[in-house]
């Protein structure tokens, strides 16, 4: 399985080798989005007042889309990167991207929960809610807004990316009524969920529904199997997932192994948890082990800790934005490779387990002790010295680490730390998911006392100059992380991933290290869905 990616990709190839016309590179864009929040009520407001929220946020993205659409040269001599005050343009806040483009972005993407916010009931939540019909109807509601019934949302959209000529994401709610002869119908008769595409000539190209609902969600509903959305354009084959769905391996794995798609478009509501679930560690790592562009955004809330978007392809990241301090919304744009597979620079396979298991695990003076990361008790050791080696094992993992240190600071605690087992996620109503998980890191201790081990911590001041951590995995689903002091990503010059499965330092450059971790999962050996109950299915 290690190489199985290989065929898929000289497949793909040989497709669009027969293809005219289609474009080798496309300009990406996402937006993080400050949601303007609806005031919170358990009482369902009116349809009309439910549009003021919606319409401020979505004039909101309407500056992003069009800004995003503009020919930049057009307005700028650029000069390297591009930090662009956008109150030029009329919107307080800052467009990043590592180019110049004559070409405006051909396609953006908004964040999950973007346009009416989270604060909801499955009741409040309603009148927030438009049929959004299968995109097989041929539809543009920008020319023809009222043939699915009230729809001012998707007419909004649908003309934002009608009059800017661009591919516009957006997460908005769709409802579909049921009756008793429907076993799985809910008690108010109706099924409520998310995710729509509009093409660059406004035509509703693609309706997704989250498969994977996190626990709060109990204003939505899932479908009883999970759908893998694909879409063609011009400029590649996109696929699309929200959110906890990238946690999966239906739909998030098997739209990538499966439908050989090029990009993902992934609207998200993250809720960044420190030190192993930020959003932009794991999703930079995530587009690098599954070997796609990976176009993330999402919403912004530093009350909630919700920031980190980005752009990331399998050999790179493009840009991304992390941003706790401040309440602005992020635009980012970058050139991306229709088909990143074609490239030379694609990631050669990597086997996760080769180089781990040719180790004769570490004899070190070393005390283990337990620690919990997000429900998962962990089997951690310290790192005594500023130069070592050392294994610690859970189960049939056994994690790896040699390092020096050139800057070790004598109030800083590192450990290293190993977990093989079950994750579980309690979902709303009956659902539960368990995911199987292996993983292993080294992390910054919060304070001096070991029991903060795998407790938040936001800086680093000791150095790492050299270091390589491996395990022992069962699976090539692999996603290695590298972060540094401000929940910084670390420049891939400064580390690489070899074929035989281990993470280690190119540069010598002495590095802040926040959190190493190599976060492993074997989907197909996850316990099934347990306890579906009455009105979670469509």
């Amino acid at each position: 399985m290690i190489g199985s990616y290989f065929p898929k990709c000289v497949a793909v190839v040989a497709l669009l080798a027969l293809s005219v016309g289609a474009l080798d590179t496309f300009i990406a864009a996402v937006y993080e989005h400050t949601v303007i929040l609806p005031n919170r009520t358990e009482t369902p407001v009116s349809k009309e007042e439910g549009l003021l929220p919606m319409n401020k946020n979505i004039d909101v993205l309407e500056k992003a889309v069009k800004l995003a659409a503009k020919r930049v040269l057009s307005f700028y001599t650029c000069k390297g990167d591009l930090q662009f005050d956008k109150r030029v343009f009329g919107i307080h806040e800052k467009l990043f991207c590592p180019t110049c483009f004559e070409q405006g972005a051909h396609i953006i993407v908004t964040p999950e929960d973007g346009i009416y916010g989270w604060v909801f009931t499955r009741e409040s939540i309603y009148p927030y809610l438009e049929d959004i019909p299968d995109p097989g109807v041929n539809w543009i509601p920008c020319r023809d807004p009222w043939r699915f019934g009230n729809t001012p949302g998707q007419q909004r959209l649908s003309c934002l990316a009608k009059d800017n000529s661009i591919y516009v994401v957006a997460n908005t709610g769709d409802k579909k009524p049921c009756n008793a002869s429907d076993p799985q119908c809910p008690p108010d008769g109706r099924y409520q969920y998310t995710d729509v595409v509009f093409d660059s000539q406004g035509k509703l190209v693609a309706r997704y529904r989250k498969y994977n609902l996190f626990a709060p969600e109990i204003q939505f509903d899932f479908s009883k199997d999970s759908e893998l959305v694909t879409f063609d354009t011009p400029f590649g084959k996109f696929g699309i997932f929200t959110c906890f769905d990238i946690f999966s391996h239906d739909p998030a794995v098997v739209v990538v192994d499966e439908f050989q798609v090029g990009s993902i478009l992934y609207p998200t509501a993250w809720y960044n948890t420190l030190p192993l679930l930020s959003a932009v560690p794991f999703h930079s790592a995530w587009a690098k082990a599954m070997g796609v562009n990976l176009l993330a955004a999402n919403t912004h809330n530093t009350s909630m800790h919700m920031t980190g978007s980005g752009i990331y392809t399998p050999e790179a990241v493009k840009m991304y934005h992390y941003d706790i301090e401040t309440e602005s919304g992020q635009l980012l744009l970058s050139e991306l490779k229709s088909q990143p597979c074609r490239e030379p620079t694609y990631p050669a396979a990597v086997d996760w387990h080769a180089y781990a298991s040719s180790v004769k695990p570490f004899s070190s003076e070393q005390s283990d002790f337990p620690g919990m990361i997000y429900f998962d008790e962990f089997t951690f050791t310290e790192l005594k010295r500023n130069i070592g080696n050392y294994t610690v094992c859970q189960k049939n993992l056994c994690c790896h680490l040699t390092y020096k240190m050139s800057k070790k600071q004598a109030d800083e605690v590192y450990a290293l730390g190993a977990f093989d087992g079950l994750h579980t996620v309690e979902g709303q109503y009956y659902l539960q998911l368990e995911m199987l998980k292996y993983m292993c890191t080294l992390l910054k201790c919060q304070t001096t006392d070991l029991e903060t081990c795998g407790e938040a911590v936001g800086s680093a001041f000791t150095k790492f100059e050299d270091f390589s951590l491996s395990g022992t995995f069962g699976t090539h689903y692999v996603f290695p992380q590298l972060i540094l002091s401000g929940s910084q990503l670390a420049p891939e010059r400064h580390y690489e991933i070899s074929r035989d499965g281990h993470l280690r330092s190119r540069s010598r450059a002495p590095l802040p290290v926040l959190v190493m971790a190599l976060y492993g999962r074997v989907f197909e050996k996850d316990p099934p869905r347990l306890g579906q109950g009455p009105g979670k299915f469509q």
